[in-house]
C-alpha cells in the first residue's frame, strides 16, 4: 500500500479538514500500536479495550496518521486524524477501494480444515509466475482480510486470501468485500459445530464464499463431499472438483508416505511425481486444491512440482521441530477439531519410531453440546500398541480420558492436566522424553500448547 492521506480521506469519506497533511504518504495499516511500520495508518478498533486509548502510542511508534471515531472527542490536534463514523467499516471500505485500484486476481480460500496450508500452497504455486500477496498468519476475518488487501504491494498480480468463519453471514460479507475470481473450499468438518449444529449447516455457511464470486469465476471444491456437490450444483459459475474419486477433475492416482514428506501422482500429469514436505495423507487433498488453482492460472506442471516441494508453511501448522532431548515434535498447536485431530493421530500412529509415540492433546473448542462425545471419539485413533503415552489438557479432554480408561488403555499411560497446568506438563514431558521418541502436540489455540512447545523444543542457539 502506498497512498497519500488526501486520497485515503476521499476513499472513506473522512469528515475533517486535513489540508496541512494531505500529502502525507501512508505505506501500511495496523491495529496494533506496539507493532507497526513507520508511515502506517493506525486503526483504533473497539475490542476488550478501546483502541483510541493507543492512538498516542501509535504516533510515538511511527504511525503517519490514524482513523478516529466521530463519537470520540478529539484530543490530539498535532497529528493527522481521519474522522469516520466507524473505524472498522472505514478500514473495510478503504481495503475495497485499494483492491479495485490494484486490481489483482483474487483467490479466496475457506474450509473446516486445511485452509491455511492450502493458502500457503496456492501462493507458492502462483508465485512461480506472478507477484503474489497472501494472508499473513491467521488474518482471515473482518479485520484480517482488509489488512491483507491493504498490505498488497502496487505490483501485486494475485492475492490469496484466507477466509474464516464462525457464524452465518461472515463469509458472505468477506466474499462480497473481496469479489474473488476463484473460491476454494477445502472440506466440511465439525469445526465451529457449536454455532451451526450440523455439518449441513456448516456446508451452507461455507458456500457463502461464492456470494461474491465473479460471474465468470470458478469454484474449486472437494468433490468427495456430497454436501458440497449438492450445493455447488446450484451456482452458475464454473466448477472444478478435486479429491480421490475418479469422477473428480483432479485426483490423486497414488500416494506414498515418507517419514517427513508425501509423494503422489495425479491424473492430469501421470508421468510426474509431486512431493510435499509434510506428513498426513489428508494433506494431499490440500495440494490438489492448490494444483487445481495453479492449473486455472496456467502454471506449468514443472513449476507446480517445484513450488509444492519448497512451500513455506505458516508457523505451528503441522511443523516438525527438534526437542531439547532430541525427540522429534510434530507441532500443530494453532487449531484443532475432531476431523483434523483424528487425521493427524492416524498419521502419527503409522510413523516408524525407535522409541515411543506420544500424543499431547488439548481441548478442541467451539464444539457445543457435542463436545464430550466428539472428544471421546478420538479414542478410536489411539491404540496403545501404536501411541504409547497420552497427555491430555483441558476440561473437555476429561471425556477422552474416561473413554480411554473404559476401552482398556493402560491407566499409567494416561496423564491429565487442567489448562492452567502447562508448566507442570512441560516439566513432566522434559523428564521422560528421549531422542528416540516422536511427540504430537495438537490443540485449539485457546489452550496455548505453544507454551509447551517453547519449553521443550531445542533452542536455536543451543
Amino acid at each position: 500500500m502506498k497512498m497519500k492521506l488526501a486520497e485515503i480521506a476521499k476513499a472513506i469519506n473522512a469528515q475533517n479538514n486535513i489540508d496541512q497533511w494531505q500529502d502525507v504518504e501512508l505505506t501500511s495499516v495496523s491495529f496494533d500500536s506496539r507493532h507497526l511500520d513507520r508511515g502506517a495508518l493506525f486503526v483504533p478498533l473497539q475490542g476488550a479495550q478501546d483502541g483510541h486509548r493507543f492512538v498516542a502510542s501509535a504516533f510515538a511508534n511511527g504511525a503517519g496518521a490514524s482513523l478516529w471515531a466521530s463519537d470520540h472527542e478529539i484530543v490530539d490536534h498535532d497529528h493527522p486524524l481521519l474522522v469516520v463514523d466507524d473505524p472498522l467499516k472505514a478500514l473495510q471500505q478503504l481495503s475495497q477501494y485499494y483492491l479495485h485500484k490494484i486490481n489483482p486476481m483474487v483467490v479466496a480460500v475457506t474450509g473446516s480444515n486445511g485452509k491455511t496450508t492450502t493458502k500457503d500452497m496456492i501462493a507458492s504455486i502462483l508465485s512461480t509466475q506472478l507477484n503474489v500477496t497472501k494472508t499473513h498468519a491467521n488474518f482471515n476475518n473482518e479485520i484480517g482480510v482488509p489488512v491483507t488487501l491493504l498490505n498488497m504491494e502496487a505490483n501485486t498480480e494475485a492475492v490469496v486470501v484466507e477466509m474464516g468463519m464462525d457464524r452465518f453471514g461472515q463469509l458472505d460479507f468477506l466474499s462480497k468485500l473481496a469479489s474473488p475470481d476463484v473460491a476454494v473450499i477445502t472440506m466440511i468438518g465439525e469445526a465451529h459445530i457449536e454455532f451451526f449444529g450440523t455439518r449441513d449447516r456448516i456446508a451452507d455457511a461455507k458456500m457463502e464464499i461464492t456470494h461474491g464470486l465473479k460471474e465468470d469465476g470458478t469454484l474449486v471444491y472437494n468433490g468427495d463431499e456430497p454436501l458440497l456437490n449438492e450445493r455447488a450444483a446450484e451456482i452458475d459459475q464454473r466448477l472444478v472438483r478435486f479429491g480421490r474419486h475418479l469422477d473428480d477433475d483432479l485426483y490423486a492416482t497414488s500416494v506414498e508416505e515418507q517419514p517427513r514428506s508425501l509423494t503422489f501422482t495425479v491424473n492430469e500429469w501421470p508421468d510426474l511425481q509431486f512431493t510435499i514436505p509434510m506428513v498426513g495423507e489428508y494433506n494431499v487433498n490440500n495440494a490438489l486444491a492448490a494444483m487445481a488453482v495453479g492449473r486455472l492460472f496456467h502454471i506449468t506442471p514443472d513449476r507446480i512440482k517445484q513450488a509444492l516441494a519448497s512451500v513455506e508453511l505458516t508457523e505451528n501448522r503441522a511443523e516438525w521441530v527438534t526437542g531439547e532431548n532430541g525427540e522429534q515434535i510434530l507441532s500443530d498447536v494453532y487449531n484443532s477439531n475432531p476431523t483434523a485431530a483424528k487425521q493427524v493421530l492416524k498419521t502419527v500412529a503409522e510413523m516408524p519410531v525407535e522409541g515411543r509415540r506420544i500424543a499431547v492433546l488439548g481441548d478442541m473448542l467451539e464444539l457445543g453440546e457435542a463436545s464430550a462425545r466428539l472428544h471421546a471419539s478420538l479414542a478410536a485413533q489411539i491404540d496403545p500398541d501404536k501411541i504409547q503415552e497420552v497427555y491430555l489438557v483441558g476440561e473437555q479432554m476429561a471425556a477422552l480420558k474416561t473413554r480411554l480408561t473404559e476401552d482398556g488403555y493402560p491407566a499409567a499411560a494416561i496423564h491429565y492436566y487442567q489448562a492452567d497446568q502447562l508448566d507442570q506438563l512441560s516439566e513432566d514431558l522434559q523428564a521422560i522424553l528421549t531422542a528416540s521418541d516422536i511427540v504430537l502436540l495438537k490443540a485449539s489455540h485457546g489452550i496455548h500448547l505453544e507454551k509447551v512447545l517453547d519449553a521443550i523444543e531445542k533452542k536455536q542457539n543451543d
